[in-house]
């Protein structure tokens, strides 16, 4: 079963952001954490790219570097690129960054550093992270989805994207 949330939770999810929970549905059967004990995220990333693809996204084909899709942070001199991170798919006109994490999301807090290094991006309003609903014994989506939600509700911390979508597989 396909879990989501989008947050601020006052504010409803736009066509791109619904796309894109469109095509973890489509591959519910493929992906689903309850069926598919032993899967790596990058398993999942592969089994989506197709459909990410047809929506206009860029994604992650490998682990060569002109496989990996590199998001500018910092400048240097002469406007050059100085600092990157990494993110499994991309779409550009929608500024909406994919990370599909598996067994590591919560148990080493992946899904942390997948915030983090979307809010230092340039030209990224949205992070979707994507996370098993079940690893082992955890409630992986569950745990994500209460983080963000005590996130948003306490409102002590602002971040700079316009939003969150939290996808359980």
């Amino acid at each position: 079963m396909i879990n989501w949330a989008y947050f601020p939770q006052s504010n409803q999810p736009n066509e791109a952001i619904r796309a894109v929970v469109s095509v973890f549905e489509k591959h519910q059967a493929d992906i689903d954490s309850a069926t598919h004990d032993v899967q790596v995220s990058d398993d999942v990333l592969a089994k989506v790219a197709d459909s990410l693809e047809e929506i206009n996204f860029q994604v992650e084909r490998g682990k060569r570097k002109d496989q990996k899709i590199h998001i500018p942070v910092l400048f240097g001199l002469n406007g050059v690129t100085e600092k990157a991170f990494e993110a499994d798919a991309y779409h550009r006109e929608n500024k909406i960054v994919i990370e599909v994490e598996a067994g590591r999301g919560v148990t080493n807090y992946q899904f942390l550093k997948d915030l983090f290094q979307a809010c230092m991006m340039q030209d990224v309003d949205y992070l979707t992270i994507a996370i098993r609903n079940k690893y082992k014994s955890s409630k992986d989506f569950e745990k994500v989805f209460t983080f963000f939600d005590t996130l948003y509700k306490s409102n002590r911390l602002k971040l700079p994207l316009k939003g969150v979508l939290v996808i359980g597989y």
